[in-house]
């Protein structure tokens, strides 16, 4: 079967950077594309980027200039590169497959609307 596993989260200070992945087995992001969202405590389920199947690409505002994308289509892995965090940013960090511009209500829900959602990481950033 399909699965995505993300990683890299932890605790961070405002301003410090993480790296997130997400592994894909079964499935290949070039083919798919995928995209990563977050859910911070109290705040409804966000969109954060896409890259679609073609290339394409959508970041969300709150962290336009700051995270980045890349990827290794060796290891069929994505990385989300978060520079200059703020403790807004704090939240669980899912990537899912194939990308939807979905954002809103909850991540648990959202997440029945994807092929293939990952468990999730936490971030933690503070002041």
């Amino acid at each position: 079967g399909v699965q995505l596993v993300e990683s890299g989260g932890g605790s961070v200070q405002a301003g410090g950077s993480l790296r997130l992945s997400c592994k894909a087995s079964g499935l290949s992001f070039h083919d798919s594309g995928m995209g990563w969202y977050r859910q911070a405590p109290g705040n409804e389920c966000e969109l954060v980027y896409i890259v679609s199947e073609d290339g394409e690409t959508y970041t969300s505002p709150s962290v336009k200039g700051r995270f980045t994308i890349s990827q290794d289509s060796a290891k069929n892995t994505v990385y989300l590169q978060m520079n200059n965090l703020k403790p807004e940013d704090t939240a669980v960090y899912y990537c899912a497959a194939p990308p939807r511009p979905r954002s809103g209500g909850s991540c648990r829900k959202t997440s029945a609307e994807f092929n293939y959602w990952g468990q999730g990481t936490q971030v933690a950033v503070s002041s």
